[in-house]
């Protein structure tokens, strides 16, 4: 969720009265950190994954599944061994916005030993042992994108209703318990949003049609007629996409310019891997015609007003805002990446000018301006005044509530933290098998693109056209999607093309990802070039593998992304009408099957092919103490 500050929120109008002096001063911080450490050299490659977790209660007796409302008790407990020991702990944890949520990373970041790979796995492993020995009976810890059945009646344990006439919500179907309550920012950022919209969020996903599907779906268009679609599932509150789950990387770059240049090089990437990493098919007990919750969450915090969507004349408004806060990247940073910058960049002029005299080149001057056309959606009393030269809050107040696809990270004030970029894509998936895949798999990308010196950029708006090509049913067997076709590969993988007018080319997630003859070498036979050159120990090279055929056979279409294992077992399902509806019985049956997929107790070849972990269990622990023992920077 970003930047979590101590301190008393303030109301909206006090937060929005001081919405130019946050603006102002946050700019004038980045101009400082950036004259400080703008020729920082010299940081090692660290990186670190984020998984996040949904804790799941089930009621066998009665056949149900709910979400368990109790992260307010586990996080005090889980980070006892951080306060105690902050340098020596394997795992780190924080609050996310449901209160059913928790936040696991890394004890310490990975470096840059292709050893490292071995234990990511292991890693992921311990957090789910931690945060289990923490639990009740009947409850469990599960990296689910999407709790299939978040918004229906008594969903939350203990079940609370919604209240729509008040609270900070006010929402027909989430009730603001369901929010984590050991923080006020996610409250206040709940009651923000909307207040500053002048509306509720709006959330609408077209439902997946089958054959006794009603249309309209429910009664959410009576209820409210000016937002609703009969055809979709509505939705109207924050917590229906910031309590989703994902997958998140974060690397270290050795200076700005390679930091900026993995930003640019991964944009690209970010609608492939959301289409791979597809996870969340069902919203609300209703099955949807999308497979991701990317839209799911950029309505959710969508706090434009209709003046900035473009529905009234501009008036009390600046700018006409083409996307929410929380969507992919409208620019490159780099200098060389400014022609392919092709979209509409909406930025405040006046802070791009005192940027500009500031010292900040062009691209990140515009970045940074584009950033800042949103107001602040949270500010705490203590935070007001701050010292430019030594504070950066301001900054990160704005920079942290923008959620796009890539996340440019400058490094915190006096800190040995270097210039840092951060992958936001990925949907998280059952088992840490294929969570430690997906990640090996993007930081073996990052060291493929650096040491080979890639090119995947290609026109913004290809890239923005690939993300909603990317959510669609089926899209990573099924859609098409822009790439380049001659990303500077070496020769011996890739022949120079005799069409060099074919600049970029249509291909499916399989070309993309496994390659095809005279179009594109596929992004694993770059990866497998590269360790081809490197000293490999037999072990990491086994596990490495094995996370790359997961990859290569779920973009054939040898296995199935989570989305359509979601699917494909509710409409297997003896209960299921062909009417879309996820009942309580099957919600807790696909529950039930998918957490014995996590715990290896169910088999799934067609989700996972030959298993759910890389190596036996006997030998992760292993691995994992080896590994943690030595220096990791």
């Amino acid at each position: 969720m970003g930047l979590l500050t101590e301190g008393s929120p303030l109301s909206w109008e006090e937060t929005k009265a001081l919405a130019e002096h946050v603006r102002q001063h946050g700019v004038e911080q980045f101009i400082n950190l950036y004259r400080k450490l703008q020729d920082r050299t010299g940081d090692v490659l660290k990186w670190g994954d984020e998984v996040e977790y949904v804790i799941v209660k089930f009621d066998d007796k009665n056949e149900r599944a709910t979400v368990s409302l109790r992260a307010n008790e586990l996080l005090p407990k889980l980070q006892e061994k951080e306060l105690a020991d902050p340098q020596n702990v394997k795992s780190l944890w924080r609050p996310e916005y449901g209160g059913y949520m928790v936040e696991g990373t890394p004890g310490k970041p990975y470096g840059g030993l292709l050893a490292h790979f071995n234990i990511v796995e292991a890693n992921m492993q311990y957090r789910r042992a931690e945060a289990s020995a923490l639990l009740q009976d009947g409850e469990v810890i599960m990296s689910i994108t999407n709790f299939p059945r978040l918004g229906c009646t008594n969903f939350t344990s203990p079940p609370y209703k919604p209240t729509p006439n008040e609270g900070v919500t006010r929402s027909h179907y989430f009730p603001d318990e369901g929010i984590y309550q050991g923080h006020p920012r996610f409250k206040t950022l709940t009651s923000n949003i909307r207040l500053r919209r002048g509306e509720k969020v709006a959330i609408n996903i077209p439902v997946f049609r089958d054959v006794n599907t009603k249309i309209p779906v429910d009664n959410s268009h009576t209820l409210e007629p000016d937002a609703a679609k009969p055809d979709c599932v509505y939705m109207d509150a924050m917590g229906f996409g910031m309590g989703c789950c994902c997958l998140q990387l974060t690397f270290q770059a050795c200076c700005i310019t390679e930091a900026r240049t993995l930003y640019d090089q991964l944009a690209p990437l970010c609608p492939i891997m959301l289409a791979l990493s597809a996870a969340s098919p069902i919203y609300r007990g209703y099955l949807t015609d999308v497979d991701c919750r990317w839209n799911v969450i950029s309505a959710s915090v969508d706090c434009r007003t209709r003046e900035e969507r473009g529905l009234e004349p501009l008036k009390n408004n600046k700018f006409r805002i083409q996307k929410s806060r929380y969507d992919s990247i409208d620019s490159y940073l780099s200098p060389q990446n400014e022609k392919y910058n092709d979209i509409p960049i909406v930025h405040d002029q006046n802070i791009y000018k005192r940027l500009r005299e500031g010292g900040i080149d062009h691209p990140l001057a515009l970045h940074v301006a584009h950033l800042f056309i949103r107001d602040t959606v949270s500010l705490f009393s203590e935070k007001v005044h701050q010292d430019d030269e030594n504070d950066t809050d301001h900054f990160e107040n704005i920079q942290s509530t923008n959620w796009q696809t890539m996340r440019f990270k400058p490094p915190p004030p006096n800190s040995s933290i270097g210039w840092r970029v951060e992958f936001r894509p990925c949907e998280a998936q059952l088992t840490d098998f294929e969570n430690a895949a997906y990640v090996c798999f993007v930081v073996l990308l990052t060291r493929v693109i650096l040491s080979y010196q890639l090119n995947f950029v290609m026109p913004i708006s290809k890239v923005d056209e690939n993300m909603q090509r990317a959510q669609r049913r089926g899209a990573c067997l099924n859609e098409k999607f822009w790439w380049r076709r001659d990303v500077g590969a070496p020769r011996d993988v890739a022949p120079p093309h005799s069409d060099a007018t074919d600049e970029y080319h249509e291909m499916s997630i399989n070309d993309i990802v496994n390659g095809k003859e005279g179009v594109f070498p596929g992004l694993i036979p770059l990866i497998e070039s590269y360790l081809s050159g490197m000293d490999v120990d037999a072990d990491t090279h086994c596990s490495v593998q094995q996370y790359l055929k997961l990859i290569q056979r779920r973009a054939a279409g040898d296995i199935v992304t989570t989305a359509s294992w979601l699917r494909a077992f509710v409409t297997n399902h003896p209960h299921y009408k062909k009417d879309s509806v996820v009942t309580e019985k099957i919600n807790y049956d696909l529950l039930k099957t998918a957490h014995g997929i996590q715990d290896g107790s169910i088999p799934a070849p067609t989700l996972l092919g030959g298993g759910n972990v890389s190596k036996t269990n006997e030998d992760i622990p292993k691995a994992f103490t080896k590994m943690m023992s030595r220096d990791c920077s």
